[in-house]
């Protein structure tokens, strides 16, 4: 089963056709500046979909961290200087460097936390500034991901959650998780990474206390070194909750989140409009308002657990 992340802020002024209004794109080339450390063909196939073509009417700049977030500012304000016509970024850091870096060029954000908390936008009908796009609500999430890992768990006694306290998004996520192991009588364990060299002593220190899962967000420095977490995750029997689906597809137990591909794509619609004119600032920012439960039960198999009928029933996706 597989059912679309239907994205509700934007039901009367995006959901419409995204060629809007019949109009056709401009035969000007535009220059769109990407600054991510994901993929992004889910955002080209968007807007090949509304009739742009690479090299015939658009052309992209992609900027990749490689897993250091001190670097986007300075990539910020390489694409700011090439004066590109709108900058698309994923999650806050990068997002943040854009805004820091120009208040003119138009900004959409894809999959961020929560853009209030870190004053990316000042409200999410009506951004203002030049700042708009997507949240994935990945902080809300957390106690969620919490009792789905306890019906999956037998025992779920203890938990530890990886975060990267120089993402200024974390914050939110780790009180959560905090407060949510609280409720739930589940012991709590910080592991924080902020780079690769972090990454394994924050695994190292977490396999000395031996918890009974491993919870975990959607961090672009993290992403970047996702099969090390992985291999660890499977090495050690832990079971281990996700935010995006991707990293299930490639050998983790659960995850529970927005579509990262279906953000992607709809962000082509906030490029398409802005070419044609319209400000960020009259652009509302879109919120999930339904999420994806994708389990893989070959991972759950060599993990010796059973996934309960009930939790398969209301998964989205099941990788045999």
């Amino acid at each position: 089963m597989d059912r679309r992340v239907f994205l509700g802020s934007l039901a009367g002024l995006l959901a419409a056709p995204l060629a809007a209004e019949g109009q056709q794109p401009s035969t000007t080339m535009s220059r769109i500046a990407l600054l991510t450390d994901l993929a992004w063909e889910p955002l080209r196939e968007g807007l090949r979909d509304l009739g742009y073509t690479e090299g015939k009417n658009i052309v992209f700049e992609l900027r990749r961290s490689e897993g250091r977030s001190e670097r986007w500012p300075a990539l910020a304000a390489e694409l700011v200087r090439l004066k590109v016509d709108v900058i698309v970024t994923q999650g806050t850091p990068a997002t943040l460097a854009a805004k820091r870096a120009t208040t003119t060029i138009p900004i959409v954000m894809v999959g961020t936390g929560d853009p209030l908390t870190t004053g990316l936008v000042a409200s999410l009908p009506q951004p203002r500034g030049n700042v708009t796009g997507s949240t994935q609500l990945g902080a809300g999430l957390a106690t969620k991901r919490l009792e789905i890992l306890r019906e999956t768990v037998p025992n779920l006694s203890h938990v530890a959650f990886l975060w990267n306290p120089a993402n200024p998004d974390q914050t939110s996520h780790f009180h959560e998780v905090q407060t949510g192991a609280r409720s739930l009588n589940v012991a709590f364990q910080s592991a924080e990474a902020r780079n690769r060299e972090e990454l394994e002593q924050a695994l190292t220190a977490v396999m000395r206390e031996r918890p009974s899962a491993l919870l975990m967000t959607a961090d672009s420095v993290h992403q970047r070194i996702i099969d090390q977490i992985l291999t660890f995750a499977s090495k050690n029997r832990l079971p281990a909750m996700y935010q995006l689906k991707e990293n299930v597809e490639r050998g983790g137990l659960m995850s529970y989140g927005a579509n990262l591909a279906d953000l992607l794509r709809r962000a082509a619609a906030y490029v398409d409009k802005i070419l044609k004119g319209t400000k960020p600032a009259d652009l509302p920012v879109e919120q999930p308002t339904t999420f994806e439960l994708a389990i893989n039960l070959k991972t759950a198999k060599a993990l010796g657990l059973t996934i309960p009928p009930s939790l398969l029933q209301r998964a989205d996706e099941v990788i045999q």
